[in-house]
C-alpha cells in the first residue's frame, strides 16, 4: 500500500521556513519596543533628526573653513575678554562650558532623585539646571553682543574670512535656541513633579524623557566647542 503522508518537497519546506523566520523577526523588534515608553521613543526618533541637523551645519561650517583662501579670524583674538585690565582668550567660553555640563550632573542627579520618588530633590535639581541653562543663554546673550559692538555680521567681519560670522551666527543661534527651549521645558517638567504628576502615573519617565533632550544640547554643545573654539 502507497503511503499517503509523502515528505513535502524541499522549496515548499524552505518558504515555509522562511516566512516563519521573518515573522519572528517582526515580533522580536515589537517584543523588543513594547516596554519602551512612547514619549522616550519619539525622543530619541528627534535627537537623531537633530544630530543630522546639527552635524551638516558642522560639516559645512569646516567645509568653508578648509576651503576659503581668506585667512579665519583667529578666535583666542576674536573671543577674548578683558578683565582687571588683562585680555584673556576664550574665558567666558570655558565658563560657559562649564556651566553647561554642570548643568549635565545635575540633570542626572534629578533622575535619580525621580525614581527614588523625592520629588523636593528631584524638582529643585531640574530647578537648578534650568538655572544653569538660563545663565548659560544670558551669557551666549553677551557674546553676541559683544562681537555685533565689534563688527561682526554674518556676511562680513573685521578680521577675516567673510563667512566666520554667518558660520557663528548660525550654529551657536541654533544651539542656544535648543536651550531656551530646554529650559522652559525643565521648568514644566519641574512643576509637573512639584503637583505630584509623575508620582499619579507611577513612573518618572517625563524626567528621564527631559535629561535624554538636556544631555543632548550639552553634547553638542561639547562639539562646538571643539571644532568652533578650540580649532
Amino acid at each position: 500500500m502507497a503511503n499517503d503522508s509523502a515528505p513535502a518537497p524541499a522549496a515548499a519546506v524552505a518558504t515555509v521556513g522562511g516566512h516563519s523566520d521573518m515573522v519572528a523577526d517582526f515580533a522580536s523588534d515589537q517584543r523588543a519596543f513594547k516596554k519602551v515608553h512612547w514619549g522616550k521613543a519619539c525622543m530619541w526618533i528627534f535627537l537623531l533628526s537633530d544630530t543630522f541637523v546639527f552635524g551638516s551645519f558642522l560639516v559645512s561650517y569646516m567645509t568653508v573653513r578648509m576651503t576659503t583662501t581668506v585667512p579665519w579670524p583667529p578666535v583666542s583674538e576674536v573671543f577674548a575678554l578683558t578683565l582687571f585690565g588683562q585680555s584673556i582668550p576664550l574665558i567666558l567660553i570655558a565658563i560657559m562650558t562649564f556651566i553647561l555640563i554642570s548643568s549635565s550632573g545635575t540633570m542626572a542627579m534629578a533622575v535619580n532623585f525621580g525614581y527614588r520618588r523625592n520629588r523636593a530633590a528631584c524638582a529643585a535639581l531640574i530647578v537648578a539646571t534650568a538655572i544653569f541653562g538660563a545663565s548659560f543663554v544670558g551669557m551666549q546673550a553677551f557674546e553676541w553682543t559683544k562681537l555685533i559692538e565689534d563688527g561682526v555680521r554674518p556676511w562680513g567681519n573685521p578680521w577675516g574670512a567673510a563667512q566666520f560670522g554667518s558660520s557663528f551666527f548660525m550654529i551657536t543661534g541654533f544651539h542656544g535656541f535648543h536651550v531656551s527651549v530646554g529650559v522652559i521645558y525643565l521648568l514644566i517638567v519641574a512643576w509637573k513633579v512639584l503637583r505630584g504628576d509623575f508620582d499619579k502615573k507611577g513612573s518618572y519617565d517625563g524626567v528621564e524623557i527631559a535629561g535624554l533632550y538636556w544631555h543632548f544640547v550639552d553634547l553638542v554643545w561639547v562639539l562646538i566647542f571643539a571644532f568652533f573654539y578650540l580649532w
